[in-house]
């Protein structure tokens, strides 16, 4: 999905996965009385199709009255498609095609409004798993991980390419630690195209297979409902108990656009983590580094 905000002054294009948060964020936006000429309009995209990337730019210039944007953020995201071995082909392309491939077709496709700015932002996310490809010992993650160090390595690429050619367009690459957000169950969504938060017969033998890998042989006993509840779970604690709200990072990368940062990391969690794999490189996928990392920041991943 995609969504479009655009202040007066200041047209900013936002990619996100998903369309629940695109409304919040619109009605958040209209709680108050906006200012003069402020408009908000949205868009719905499937970030991974350039064909729709491409109505969502015409719509926003036809419904913004503008050729131009200031600020860019590719933000659009989702789990799954973990392992070569477990997963499908087409989960594993569909999350690498969503994590990387909107970001790569975002800037293609929103770079000439850009360069017709006095001046702009591109922001990308990438992630922790864009400098560490886990989330535990007991779980693959190739899919998320791969697109995320893309997005890592194509924002670096970037630097120079703008100062080369159009420098007045800045760029920076945000990596967030855990962040309490929905998608957990949002991936869940995308990945079945059911629109369910319930998990279907393969996914409950696959989720009691990840957890029994975690470390939890009695994941074997477990009846069809209690992996559910389980998985609910897990979905409502990465939301609620994450160490860094949705609104306390938004404010992190704002503050680090305005500052100029083309690094900004998200987290005490993502800072910690960065210097440690930066100090031991060797040692990062090893469980030691896994287990005392976790425990010192609180990670419950598995």
């Amino acid at each position: 999905m995609a969504r479009q905000l655009v202040a007066e002054g200041c047209n900013v294009a936002m990619c996100d996965v998903s369309e629940a948060a695109m409304a919040e964020t619109r009605r958040l936006c209209e709680v108050e009385k906006l200012p003069q000429g402020l408009r908000v309009t949205t868009h719905v995209a499937d970030v991974s199709i350039e064909d729709h990337l491409e109505r969502f730019r015409d719509e926003l210039a036809e419904q913004q009255a503008t050729d131009r944007i200031h600020l860019l953020f590719n933000n659009a995201g989702i789990g799954g498609g973990g392992s070569l071995f477990s997963n499908t082909r087409e989960q594993w392309e569909r999350t690498f095609n969503i994590c990387w491939g909107g970001v790569y077709l975002g800037v293609r496709t929103f770079l000439p409004m850009l360069v017709k700015a006095d001046e702009g932002h591109i922001v990308n996310t990438s992630s922790v798993n864009g400098f560490w490809a886990s989330i535990g010992m007991g779980q693959a993650h190739t899919a998320y991980s791969s697109a995320k160090f893309a997005v890592k390595g194509f924002t670096e690429a970037l630097i120079n390419d703008l100062r080369l050619h159009a420098p007045h367009i800045k760029c920076s690459v945000v990596m967030p630690g855990h962040i309490g957000t929905s998608i957990v169950f949002n991936s869940r969504r995308v990945q079945s195209g059911d629109g369910s938060e319930r998990l279907n017969a393969d996914e409950i033998a696959l989720t009691r297979k990840r957890m029994v890998a975690a470390g939890m042989p009695d994941a074997e006993k477990m009846s069809d409902d209690d992996i559910q509840a389980a998985f609910a779970e897990r979905a409502r604690s990465f939301l609620e108990d994450a160490p860094t709200t949705a609104a306390q990072a938004a404010k992190i990368i704002l503050d680090g656009v305005k500052a100029g940062q083309w690094r900004i990391l998200v987290g005490e969690d993502a800072k910690r983590l960065d210097e440690r794999v930066r100090k031991t490189p060797e040692q990062a996928y090893d469980r030691a580094f896994y287990e005392s990392f976790t425990q010192e920041v609180g990670w419950r991943l598995g």
